[in-house]
Parts: C-alpha cells; structure tokens; sequence
C-alpha cells in the first residue's frame, strides 16, 4: 500500500492525504463556528437579562445620597428588606449608626440589612 494513501476499513474508501486534510479542515471550521455560534447567543442572551435585572430595581436605590441625607433616604424609599429590632436605641441614633456603617464599608444604604440595633452600656 502507497503512503499517500488512507484507507478506511468500514468502508473501504480510499482517500488521498490531500482530501483527507480537506476534510479534517472542513470539520474543524464546522466546529469552530458552531462554537463561535453558541457564544454569541450565549452573550446576547446575558446582555437581555443583565438589562432586565437592572430596569427592575428602583431607580431611588441606584442614586442613594451619601451619609448626611441617608436617614431621609430611608424614609422616601418604598421597599422594606425587612425589620428592624431596636434594642435601647432611639430611630434617630440607628439612622446615624446605620449611615455610618455605609460610609465606611462603602456599600450603599439600599444595599445593607440591619436585623437589630442594640445599646452597649460601658461598665
């Protein structure tokens, strides 16, 4: 048998190297583009529901003020991420506390949730 040629067993075709090349690169850039194919759905896809996520939030929530206003923020905005238990602490000294707790972490107000606020008598 030449070394030119490839013989295939199952069905005893014989190619030559050129067409078998032929072939394997055809195959190859059927693959690739199916590929190519999937990825782009795949980053559409994520572009339509990251837009969606985003049109769902409050538009409140994006433009939260900085520590001064964020006890006003708390009342003008219409969700509850929950309770809040006070625990020998006034509403006006958690607002502070929970402002401050924002500014320094650096994560807006909306973003937090407080279960419980509690008073620390110094002994």
């Amino acid at each position: 048998m030449s070394t030119t040629l490839i013989q295939f067993a199952e069905r005893g075709n014989v190619l030559s190297i050129p067409d078998a090349l032929k072939n394997a690169g055809f195959t190859i850039l059927v693959v690739f583009a199916v590929l190519c194919l999937i990825f782009i759905i795949i980053s559409i896809a994520g572009k339509i529901f990251s837009a969606t996520g985003k049109a769902e939030k409050p538009a409140a929530a994006a433009a939260t003020p900085a520590a001064a206003p964020a006890a006003a923020a708390i009342a003008e905005e219409e969700f509850s991420s929950g309770s809040l238990r006070l625990k020998g602490c006034d509403e006006k000294t958690a607002a502070m506390i929970m402002a401050i707790v924002s500014d320094n972490t650096g994560i807006p107000l909306s973003e937090l949730v407080f279960k419980s606020i509690t008073l620390v008598e110094d002994k």
